[in-house]
């Protein structure tokens, strides 16, 4: 959640799953833990030998039940114009897949100049590198830890499941209550 407010749709998306299996999903507690891939949540739900097929069935729901739930973030236009005032490009490193990233990107009339999908800690980590990012910015504790990994500083946005306390253990050079924020500590990074 560090451009959107992915949770509504999310939500909804762990609703029609458990609609259509009648296992019981709480999907309020599924989206206060929003960042792990969503095999690793369906894991919670589901018995081992399911979960590929549970997750075969999120990724075919969610375009139709979730993209136009979703919101940006406040500060999220800003927090885009600030970064390529100074220059930079704006990549997005998601656990989501790539396709489903870029339709939210472009339902809100978010740009990215690059959209990276299925990676998590050290694959993000590896993106990161990749694109020769000189920072990156994300809500959660394994988005610090990518950071460290690629040797950029990280910079928490305390709008996902990770607190500000969380966030500089795991390493953030600086910590935001939102996007709003970053274009000052863009500036002393």
């Amino acid at each position: 959640m560090t451009l959107i407010d992915s949770r509504p749709g999310i939500q909804a998306v762990y609703d029609e799953i458990s609609t259509r299996t009648g296992v019981e999903i709480d999907s309020s507690l599924v989206v206060s833990r929003l960042g792990p891939p969503v095999e690793v949540e369906l894991a919670n739900w589901f018995a081992h030998d399911a979960v590929d097929a549970m997750a075969d069935l999120y990724r075919s729901l969610y375009p139709g039940i979730a993209i136009a739930r979703i919101e940006a973030l406040p500060g999220a236009y800003d927090a885009l114009a600030a970064v390529r005032a100074r220059g930079g490009r704006v990549a997005v490193i998601t656990a989501k897949n790539a396709r489903d990233a870029a339709a939210h990107l472009d339902h809100l009339g978010l740009h990215a100049d690059e959209v990276r999908g299925r990676a998590w800690r050290a694959g993000k980590a590896d993106a990161l590198g990749e694109l020769g990012a000189e920072a990156y910015v994300g809500d959660h504790v394994h988005d610090m830890e990518a950071a460290g990994l690629a040797g950029v500083p990280g910079v928490g946005v305390t709008t996902g499941p990770s607190s500000r306390t969380e966030l500089e253990a795991a390493g953030a050079a600086a910590v935001v209550g939102s996007l709003a924020e970053l274009a000052h500590v863009l500036d002393t990074l």
